[in-house]
């Protein structure tokens, strides 16, 4: 009775263990070329901006930005992830291939792009689900807006803020906010 008391006990442990120390970034998740990455295992102790992209979109100079951030923070720690996706007005058509030539020839991108997905409704990929689940600030929970949705991750792995589309990566509210993740 003792050992099936201590097995359940070691097994209850574990649960919780788990549960305490499951992160909002528990996904994986494919990248431009079509390799499988666990986020959660990808950028354990890193700070990620998340971003939903498109290429011919009027805030798609907003690449250039994400840019900068990724060049000015990106030794101490910030990752930026690009999620290109094709629900806002059609404006992300192009193929794997085409989306990679546009930001690297059009804004010279370094950061990660990842494989085009949906971000609501019914095929919206579970990563983009669980992210708008959140009540998140300073935007809060609901369906992404439209394109270059921003959602910043600590490195924790949770969630510490979610910014509308018109908002600028470089805006000194992001900024601070990233550098308040950074300095944790």
């Amino acid at each position: 009775m003792k050992s099936v008391v201590a097995v359940l006990g070691v097994t209850v442990m574990a649960v919780l263990s788990s549960v305490v120390s499951a992160s909002d970034i528990s996904f994986k998740m494919k990248t431009l070329d079509g390799k499988e990455v666990d986020l959660a295992e990808q950028y354990k102790g890193k700070v990620l901006l998340v971003v939903n992209v498109a290429s011919q979109c009027g805030l798609t100079p907003q690449y250039k930005e994400l840019q900068a951030l990724h060049d000015r923070y990106g030794d101490k720690g910030l990752c930026v992830l690009a999620f290109p996706c094709n629900q806002f007005g059609q404006q992300e058509p192009g193929s794997a291939a085409e989306i990679r030539e546009f930001c690297s020839s059009n804004y010279g991108v370094k950061f990660d792009l990842f494989g085009k997905i949906d971000v609501n409704g019914d095929g919206a990929c579970d990563f983009f689900r669980h992210l708008t689940a959140l009540d998140t600030q300073p935007k809060g929970a609901g369906k992404i807006s439209w394109n270059f949705e921003k959602f910043l991750i600590g490195r924790n792995g949770k969630v510490a803020a979610r910014f509308e589309p018109r908002t600028k990566p470089t805006d000194p509210m992001v900024v601070q906010a990233i550098e308040a993740e950074l300095e944790k």
